[in-house]
């Protein structure tokens, strides 16, 4: 799941199709192949997005349509994403395809967007009712499946539920990993009352933030058992400090999504578990409902694209293994 296998991948330009789009209007009859549909996602470099963007590529070609795979190269860039949002829709297409990088900040543009062209979110919330439809896992629900799993694990490990937990925030205002934090912590507070979070950190976005967020954790709290890491990036930054620190049989690490590294932290232990969603339906389906509603069709206002507990004990099961070994052979 690294970047150079979507080296080759074909990425149309917006001002190639932008005239027929334009001519085309948004309720006149167009073939498929006629049709633009950009989707726009966090960050380009990601294994996650990576995933997404490779979904919504065999979309395009299944459904015979234009897909523009589109995003800045940090999650943290924010005006980034508003400036590649006001492009694609200067080019208009069909329809657009986004995950907002902030819930606050991209609620206007959305907006703004929405007049102009149909807009399906995929992934993380924004401050906007603009949206068509949007598909993305139950966050709050992942969050509480994260502290059942943490807990299971911390009992694994220490042989009872109790003691010290910490949670590990990649980036402030992002709608999904709120959602996460939510459903953790209360979920913690309504089962567990015998585990105490003692620390909320908010990171940068940065593994290497991710890292020393733990290290210092791990020094400062000697009675900690369990970390919840809301994001992938996360996850690989608290995974290696465990593995640094050799403290992964007295210290339990939950973290959401998975690529080569975090699956690796399963594999040898290091790792509890991994919240995975499934991304490569949230591109594919993100597609798929974009194009029904540039045809007016009527589509779901929302979609639970589901979120699954990865263990060493399941996950070679043949749906957990779909979900984190997915096909990037789209090019």
């Amino acid at each position: 799941m690294t970047s150079n296998l979507f080296g080759r991948r074909a990425v149309f330009g917006l001002s190639a199709v932008a005239l027929a789009a334009g001519m085309l209007g948004m309720s006149a009859p167009a073939r498929a192949a006629d049709v633009t549909i950009p989707v726009i996602v966090k960050d380009t470099t990601s294994p996650y997005w990576q995933i997404v963007l490779s979904g919504a590529c065999q979309a395009g070609k299944d459904l015979g349509v234009n897909v523009p795979q589109l995003g800045a190269q940090s999650e943290s860039d924010i005006n980034g994403q508003i400036s590649i949002l006001e492009n694609a829709v200067a080019g208009k297409p069909a329809a657009i395809v986004i995950s907002p990088t902030e819930f606050k900040a991209l609620g206007a543009p959305i907006d703004a967007a929405a007049k102009s062209v149909p807009i399906i979110g995929i992934d993380s919330a924004a401050d906007s009712k603009a949206f068509s439809s949007f598909l993305t896992t139950n966050n709050e629900t992942g969050g509480q499946i994260a502290a059942d799993g943490l807990a299971a694990a911390i009992k694994a490990k220490t042989g009872a539920i109790k003691g010290d937990v910490a949670l590990i925030n990649s980036l402030p205002g992002v709608g999904s990993l709120t959602a996460r934090d939510k459903g953790f912590t209360e979920q913690l507070a309504a089962k567990y009352p015998d585990l105490k979070l003692v620390a909320t950190k908010v990171a940068d976005g940065q593994a290497t933030t991710g890292l020393n967020i733990t290290t210092d954790l791990l020094t400062a709290n000697p009675n900690l058992v369990g970390i919840f890491a809301d994001n992938l990036i996360m996850g690989e930054g608290a995974g290696q400090a465990i593995a640094e620190n050799k403290v992964a049989d007295k210290v339990a690490l939950i973290s959401f999504d998975s690529d080569d590294k975090t699956i690796g932290f399963l594999e040898d232990g290091t790792t509890a578990g991994l919240l995975v969603q499934d991304p490569y339906r949230m591109g594919y389906d993100g597609v798929k409902t974009a194009l029904a509603v540039s045809k007016g069709e009527k589509v779901d206002a929302n979609v639970d694209t589901g979120a699954n507990l990865v263990t060493k004990a399941n996950e070679s099961d043949p749906k957990i293994a779909a979900l984190i070994h997915p096909k990037l052979d789209c090019k």
